[in-house]
């Protein structure tokens, strides 16, 4: 798998989230097969929904994408990337949605620890930590 490849496109959308004033974090979902099946970016200000993060997003449009192939959509065998630690509302979703693991960016300092075993943290994230801390000192 292209680790840095599938990181680097999830930086991108994170970069675009910056651009319209949301917290730049950026997802995607990996089929099995190696494809990026949907995207993400947290919408949360646009949409006025705290709850339209990246992560859940992503999971959301690919289970629309699975779903025209299946009863029930599942995202077994996928992978879900996140340039940010997922908190617990979008590990609990990727849970739900049966990602099978996730690879993040930089580290939530505000997480104590992943919920997931599953998920594998620090790819490319210096680039991460450096769009977060770009925005945020922007902003204040």
């Amino acid at each position: 798998m292209r680790v840095e490849f599938f990181m680097a496109r999830a930086l991108e959308l994170a970069r675009q989230a910056a651009e319209a004033g949301e917290v730049p974090v950026g997802a995607l979902v990996v089929s099995p097969a190696g494809a990026i099946i949907a995207e993400g970016q947290n919408r949360m200000c646009r949409d006025a929904d705290p709850g339209a993060h990246a992560e859940v997003l992503a999971l959301r449009a690919a289970c629309a994408y699975i779903k025209g192939t299946e009863s029930v959509a599942r995202l077994e065998g996928c992978t879900l990337f996140s340039t940010l630690e997922p908190c617990t509302m979008c590990a609990g979703a990727a849970v739900l949605y049966r990602v099978s693991r996730i690879i993040y960016g930089a580290a939530d300092p505000r997480a104590e620890e992943t919920v997931l075993p599953v998920a594998c943290g620090g790819i490319m994230e210096k680039e991460s930590q450096m769009l977060l801390a770009d925005f945020f000192k922007n902003r204040r």
